[in-house]
């Protein structure tokens, strides 16, 4: 069993910044791709930034690239997402899970855990 503890999210104005944070504990966890999903109200779970269990690969969508970087930490079992120039498209509950295969960190549904999300909200 993996917990996933996501932290760092909250109020911010757009143009500002954040860090998220995901915290794990029960596993090896340098064996494990981590993602960073998103969901908006009323619309589907959606792929943000992922990173391989060694950190030598990075991933990012379309939308946050050049804005967001993800990197990880695997003495502390914590993986990060910095979050600069946040836009109001951004609000979303965001949601860190691992996956075992690094070529999985598109599909959601090939995530083995997941944390219970943290809120961010980009106000215009």
């Amino acid at each position: 069993q993996v917990q996933l503890v996501e932290s760092g999210g909250g109020l911010v104005q757009a143009g500002g910044s954040l860090r998220l944070s995901c915290a794990a504990s029960g596993r090896t966890f340098s064996n494990y791709a981590v993602g960073w999903f998103r969901q908006a109200p009323g619309k589907e779970r959606v792929f943000v930034a992922a990173v391989n269990g060694n950190a030598g690969l990075t991933n990012y969508a379309d939308s946050v690239k050049g804005r967001f970087t993800i990197s990880r930490d695997n003495a502390k079992n914590t993986v990060y997402l910095q979050m600069n120039s946040l836009k109001p498209e951004d609000t979303a509950v965001y949601y860190c899970g691992i996956t075992r295969y690094y070529n999985d960190r598109y599909d959601h549904e090939r995530y083995d855990y997941w944390g219970q999300g943290t809120q961010v909200t980009v106000s215009s």
